[in-house]
């Protein structure tokens, strides 16, 4: 496998209910034939489009996030990513969940082409209480390669009836809420554990963590780093 596969900035939303009582996490199965990860259950998320910059938010991120998601790692990574991540979020998660996270409002401009049943609900997406919990850039030799950026949110701010997955595309089957208990017995890729340990660790909260847990797999070498409020690099594992 060619090792310059291209690698594609990513979203993803651990969207989280119950944190006080059992914990459980919205997650989905991938098809058997599909070209990445086939067959693993995993968070709503995909890659950033083109049109994502362009997308308002009713409310942006805060800090310390805001910050971490700026940092240009690798350097080709484009300044203002920030935004068209958290957009590609909200974005994805409406895709394969039908779920909405947004603010009940009208589009101030005319509604791109792959927004507009998600307008028709009557929101504009809202970053409001996103939290950026972790980063891996997937190891190479792989069919397809992204830099996917985490954000967990409290399932409490859906705007939408969280076990209605009517309106879900069929990219995930067998959509469900599965106790942080329970999640041993489902095939999970080993990045997605990793989060969701990171996650069970400091759950109740759903803020942003301490420092961010980047997984930076280049060609050249793979290394756990992670992402502090002020430097890029704040810590290597084991350095």
């Amino acid at each position: 496998m060619d090792k310059r596969t291209t690698i594609r900035n990513a979203a993803t939303v651990i969207l989280i209910r119950d944190t006080d009582s059992t914990p459980r996490v919205l997650m989905g199965q991938r098809g058997a034939r599909a070209a990445f990860m086939p067959g693993k259950f995993v968070f709503p998320g995909g890659a950033v489009d083109a049109g994502d910059h362009d997308v308002p938010l009713a409310a942006t991120g805060t800090e310390p996030c805001l910050s971490r998601l700026g940092h240009n790692l690798p350097a080709d990574a484009p300044e203002d990513i920030g935004h068209a991540l958290l957009v590609a979020a909200i974005r994805e998660l409406w895709e394969e969940t039908g779920q909405v996270l947004g603010t009940s409002a009208n589009w101030a401009a005319d509604v791109p082409l792959d927004w507009l049943e998600y307008a028709a609900t009557g929101h504009v997406p809202s970053a409001d209480g996103m939290a950026f919990v972790a980063r891996a850039i997937t190891p190479t030799g792989r069919p397809r390669r992204f830099d996917a950026r985490f954000f967990v949110i409290d399932a409490a701010r859906l705007k939408t009836d969280p076990d209605d997955f009517s309106a879900a595309s069929e990219e995930l089957s067998h959509l469900q809420w599965i106790p942080f208990n329970k999640l041993r017995s489902f095939d999970l890729p080993f990045i997605t554990k990793i989060v969701l340990a990171e996650i069970a660790s400091r759950l109740p909260d759903l803020t942003a963590p301490p420092s961010v847990p980047f997984f930076k797999n280049s060609d050249e070498e793979s290394l756990f780093l992670r992402l502090g409020g002020e430097s890029p690099l704040e810590t290597e594992l084991g350095g």
